[in-house]
């Protein structure tokens, strides 16, 4: 298949998938009111995304950053972004031992400042590597991709929400694809995925790739083995990036929401990485965003660009938005299907994990997926809990990982009253030279010192003797916890 670098993706869907027969009427009438969800419907999409504790992102090359409309529509409708180029190998050590990251931390630093979180994409790959892999076979290769792991993800320690850890290493007949790093040995997937939890124990670790959407596929069984091993036998993997590009006569599986849910069921999250759609078309979208919100592990969709123009197969128009980036009906539907979502995602009582080290919903007959970092036999960690308790509302924290530069903890929030709830508030007040870089379950006013976190639109209603949790990152010299930690409810 020929691969085109703008997109880092040319995709003939061959998984034999049929056309889902899913009604648009019954996602596009998102207007009925339903008491599972909460408030009015988002008018955006990570707005409506996010009222069931899910993102919803996309993909941006540098050369987008100068692109008014662009950054325009990035910044209104999307809460998470991934670097198209940016962050690939080959961008990030032209020469070896020597790492650029100027034009990765570019798309970074505009996510951030406007408040999306980013993921990471990729590190070990068959394609666009680092010229000097050409030269390099056996351990020299493998020790080569291990120094590339450790470099990149030294750099961007405890700053994003995943990394693609490997991409596309499996063949259409479900067994491993042939490569120069498959020919260092079958279990370079694996060590990557250690090294890259070594590396940095607070970032989701991802398997990605295309063609593995419909379960009856070969390439998706090859896959679903690969994972429900590392799960069986401990190696660190936390999700399952699904690129869900649907091209020509290969439309969305009738199946797509069965792939979903076994994968999930391993104790993964999954996603929708690179979604585009021949002619963007209404039907299709509606189903891959109604399959997703109806798994609870299904964390967030993203889409391979946001204009037609922005997207390595422009010339059918596959993406949400036109060239004059309108609004398509594609848009429309997957809207509608956002808000139609509940709240309290089906079967769980509390949102699926958006970010690392978030406890997972349970899936019947799962393995409990193991915790960023955590190493089977460790001692936990002794940090006293800090507990706080004014109002209706008690706020406990405790330390769940600590590391050189940054640590991660969490705070159960409880109601201690003989009534309902609605809304809480906790403040932390963080030792100096402490930063919060990221927080999930919550919202945060602040970053350093004193800092304000709010429920999210999921979790602030709690009943009498309940309790949710919110989790956050913090960059840091030291583990000191929170001198403070109290809670506040109307």
């Amino acid at each position: 298949m020929n691969e085109r670098r703008t997109g880092g993706r040319a995709r003939l869907l061959l998984g034999g998938a049929c056309a889902v027969l899913i009604a648009v009427s019954s996602v596009a009438v998102a207007t009925v009111a339903r008491a599972d969800l909460a408030g009015p419907p988002g008018t955006t999409l990570k707005a409506a995304a996010e009222r069931s504790g899910r993102y919803f992102g996309a993909a941006m090359g540098g050369d987008r950053l100068s692109d008014q409309g662009f950054l325009t529509i990035a910044n209104r409708e999307f809460d998470m972004m991934t670097a198209v180029n940016e962050m690939k190998p080959d961008a990030t050590e032209p020469n070896r031992g020597q790492f650029d990251f100027r034009a990765g931390d570019a798309i970074y630093n505009w996510a951030t400042q406007h408040a999306l979180r980013v993921r990471g994409h990729t590190l070990a790959w068959h394609a666009q590597q680092p010229r000097f892999w050409g030269s390099l076979s056996g351990s020299a290769l493998r020790t080569a991709m291990i120094d590339h792991i450790n470099g990149v993800m030294a750099h961007y320690r405890g700053k994003l929400y995943a990394w693609d850890v490997v991409n596309e290493a499996f063949a259409e007949n479900g067994s491993r694809r042939s490569s120069n790093l498959q020919s260092t040995g079958n279990d370079w997937i694996e060590v990557a995925f250690r090294t890259a939890r070594a590396a940095d124990p607070s970032v989701k670790l991802c398997y990605n790739d295309y063609n593995i959407e419909n379960w009856t596929y070969a390439k998706t069984q090859g896959v679903y083995t690969m994972i429900r091993d590392f799960k069986s036998r401990g190696v660190p993997i936390d999700c399952v990036g699904l690129q869900t590009h649907f091209t020509g006569g290969s439309s969305l599986p009738g199946n797509f929401q069965t792939t979903l849910s076994s994968f999930a069921a391993l104790g993964v999250d999954v996603a929708l990485t690179e979604a585009d759609v021949t002619n963007a078309s209404a039907t299709q979208y509606a189903g891959l965003t109604q399959a997703c919100m109806n798994v609870p592990r299904c964390v967030g969709i993203t889409t391979w660009g946001i204009r037609d123009s922005d997207s390595w197969r422009g010339n059918e128009s596959p993406l949400l938005f036109d060239r004059n980036s309108n609004p398509k009906a594609a848009y429309t539907s997957v809207l509608n299907a956002l808000n139609a979502a509940s709240t309290t995602v089906p079967g769980t009582s509390t949102p699926p994990p958006s970010t690392p080290g978030s406890t997972p919903p349970s899936t019947p007959g799962s393995t409990p997926p193991s915790t960023p970092g955590s190493t089977p036999g460790s001692t936990p960690p002794s940090t006293p809990p800090v507990t706080g308790s004014p109002g209706a509302c008690t706020a406990t924290y405790h330390l769940t990982n600590s590391w050189s530069g940054g640590f991660q903890g969490e705070v159960t929030v409880a109601n201690t009253g003989p009534t309902t709830i609605e809304g809480w508030t906790v403040q932390l007040t963080l030792a100096g030279g402490q930063t919060i870089a990221n927080v999930w379950n919550g919202i945060n006013t602040g970053t350093s010192g004193t800092v304000s976190v709010r429920n999210a639109a999921y979790n602030g209603s709690l009943g009498a003797n309940a309790s949710t949790s919110f989790g956050f990152l913090v960059n840091g010299s030291s583990s000191t916890a929170p001198a403070s930690v109290s809670c506040t409810s109307p």
